[in-house]
This record gives C-alpha cells, structure tokens and sequence, in this order.
C-alpha cells in the first residue's frame, strides 16, 4: 500500500489529499488548527484553477457555487476611468467562489482512503531512509511528504533554507457582505464589479451570486478586498474598519456603501508576504520516495493576480497525475523530480508577472502617480493580458 502524508489542510492541501487517495494512494491529512475548516471570505478561480479542478474530478459541482465574474474597468478615486471594461473571451473569464463552499466540496472528495488528524502542528521534517515529519510528539512517515502548510513552512524551512519570508510592504483587508445586509447597488454591474486604485489603496469588489439566490445561507452576498501599502494594522477589527471608511472617504460608490454595510466581524485582515527567492527545487527525492511543495509553502506571492489558489489546484493535479503510476523506488524518485522539473518554471514566471503588478499598484506620490495614470490605460491591459495568456496556457498533464 502507497502512503502519504499531507501537511496542511488549507485548499491546496485537501486538492492534493483528494487527488492521491483516488489513485489509490492510502493518505493521512495533518492540520494543525482543532478543526479543518476555511475562512469567512472568497476567492477567484482564473480559467487554469478551474481547469485543474475538473481535472480533479472536482469540476462537476464548480457551476453551483461559482459566479462568473463580469469585465470590470479600473477608476480613480474621483471616479474617472482609467481603463473602462473591455470584453472577455469565454475561455479567460474568471468566477468567483466563497471560500467555505469551495473547502465543502474539497473535503467531500477526499474518499475514505484519507485520515485527518487535527491538533497536529508540524514543525520538523526528514528526508533519511524514509520521509517523515514530526510535531515533536507523534511522528508520521510515509512515501510521499507533501508540505502544504502555507508560507511559514516548517518543511520548507528545513529542505529549502535559501528561500525566506519577507512582507511586500502592504496589508489586505477582506469581507464577504451577506445579502441581507447587503446594500441595493446600480444595476450596471461594470461600475461596481471592477476595482478602483488610489494612492497606496486599491479597492475591488464583487458579487457572490444573485440576490435572494442563496436563502437562508450567508454565503452569498458581496465581496470586496482592500489593499493598503504600510504595515498590517494591530488594531481590532472595529479599529480597522474604520480606518477604512476614513482612508477611502469620498471614493466613488459602492465603496463608501459597501464598508457602511460591513460588520467588525465580517472582516478579516492578512498582511501580505512572499517567498524571496523561491525555493531553488520544489521536489526532494529521498530513500524510496520522498518530499514536494505545494501552494504558498512552494510559491508564495504577491496576491495581485489572484492567482495563489490557482497554482496551488496546478501543484495538486501535476502531482496527481505523476504520482499516480509510481510505486516506492525509482519510479516515486523520478515523478518527484519531474514535478519539481514542470512546477518551478510555471511558478518563476506568474511569481514574475505578480510582482509586475505590484509594483504598479505601490505607486506613489504625485508625479509618479500622474505618470502611473496615464500609462495605465494601455500599461494594465497589456500586463493583464499577458498575465491571462501565462495563465491560460497551462493544461493538466496527461
């Protein structure tokens, strides 16, 4: 019986967990939290996140929790266009998913071939003559490690020391508006669904189905995301709301209407970091087999492109698909190093186009600003697009 161990029960972690136990694999899921759970807020699935769930066999029950979202423009804080929406091919159009209903849907395809054992706080990890990690109390070894636990990996602290943490200089600010507190918006969804960028701030909101469409649940409703250059704030979230309604005063609607509507509660802030340089491999052959690592532990980046589940969904079905022929021994050793062959230069170059964008949206000052907004109209299509054709090229392997 092939065994293994998964570290981290975050979206890309519950992919992979899914993937390897229907190929057979028998998987224990690791989380260090008491309870396996998701976080109160949505996510976009670009075009290549959707297409590395279908190839899951995750796709199927995608349609009734998923919005697609509309082509949305960019405006400046006094409400004129900086890039009015264009039209979007079928194929590059994203949806938009709450968190929760997407986690409901990666648990229930997990199968019985996979153990969760929660209260599981990983903090060492070894290659020797057999893969195994350790919380200091239990120890779990395996064939395959796979470290899923996020951009404080211990894993990759351990197999990949030259890749550090470090903040990208600003902090993001999320909430999900359920509907019935909800405010009624314009109907031209292209004034509110696109995102607006001031000075050091960048507000994008969208929503999470129709009104009246989800009854009694509170998962739909509306979605907006705030990122603020500067450091997270230690304030409660009462504090930080309302520095955000102070910050962003004046803003074009909904801005000003959708942070009157949200609660403290609904609010959740992350300070946003990444991973300088990335690890210089993703996949470690070891004894019979051997550790990989996948989503923010192998890649983490600036959220600009929303494109860190996506790769992680990517990371799981390269893994799935190579893994799933390979017995302990050679054929383990060299599928481990084919994932880290095909992952690290996809991730290098969406890494690469990430921090394009945030450079972008850092801007500040008035002339560098005036210079910002001007180039903009043709600046952020053409980083955009090339970022939607990197991102539309990938194809799960056969």
């Amino acid at each position: 019986m092939r065994t293994a161990v998964v570290v981290g029960a975050g979206v890309g972690g519950l992919a992979a967990a899914g993937a390897l136990a229907r190929t057979g694999w028998q998987v224990t899921l690791l989380e260090a939290a008491d309870r396996v759970r998701a976080d109160r807020t949505a996510l976009v699935l670009w075009p290549n996140g959707i297409r590395a769930l279908q190839s899951l066999g995750l796709g199927g029950g995608l349609e009734a929790i998923a919005s697609p979202l509309p082509a949305g423009g960019v405006r400046r804080p006094d409400g004129h266009w900086l890039v009015k929406p264009r039209p979007v091919p079928a194929d590059r159009v994203p949806v938009l998913v709450h968190r929760e209903d997407l986690h409901d849907a990666l648990v229930a395809g997990l199968g019985e071939r996979v153990e969760i054992r929660t209260g599981i706080r990983v903090t060492r990890a070894d290659l020797g003559d057999r893969p195994a990690v350790t919380d200091g109390r239990y120890t779990f070894a395996a064939d395959l490690v796979v470290a899923a636990d996020g951009i404080d990996s211990p894993v990759r602290r351990r197999l990949a020391p030259e890749s550090t943490v470090v903040s990208t200089g600003c902090a993001a600010f999320r909430a999900v508006i359920p509907w019935y507190r909800a405010p009624d918006l314009s109907t031209d969804t292209h004034v509110w669904s696109g995102e607006v960028l001031g000075s050091g701030y960048r507000f994008v909101a969208a929503s999470l189905g129709e009104r009246g469409s989800s009854g009694g649940s509170t998962r739909g409703g509306i979605y907006w995301t705030v990122t603020a250059a500067g450091a997270a704030r230690p304030e409660p979230p009462a504090t930080q709301l309302a520095l955000l309604r102070r910050w962003l005063a004046g803003w074009p609607s909904p801005v000003g209407e959708l942070l009157a509507a949200t609660d403290p509660q609904d609010l959740i802030q992350q300070e946003v970091r990444e991973l300088r340089p990335l690890p210089r491999g993703l996949g470690f052959p070891g004894g019979d087999g051997g550790v990989v690592l996948l989503g923010d532990a192998a890649h983490a980046m600036p959220h600009h492109l929303g494109q860190g589940a996506c790769l992680a969904f990517e990371d799981a079905a390269t893994l799935g698909a190579l893994v799933a022929p390979a017995s302990p021994g050679e054929q383990l050793c060299a599928a481990i190093g084919s994932y880290s062959r095909l992952r690290l230069p996809r991730v290098t170059t969406m890494v690469r186009q990430s921090r394009r964008m945030s450079a972008v949206l850092r801007t500040r000052g008035r002339l560098a600003l005036r210079a910002r907004d001007v180039a903009l109209g043709t600046l952020t299509p053409r980083l955009m697009g090339s970022a939607a054709d990197v991102a539309a090229q990938w194809r799960p392997p056969a």
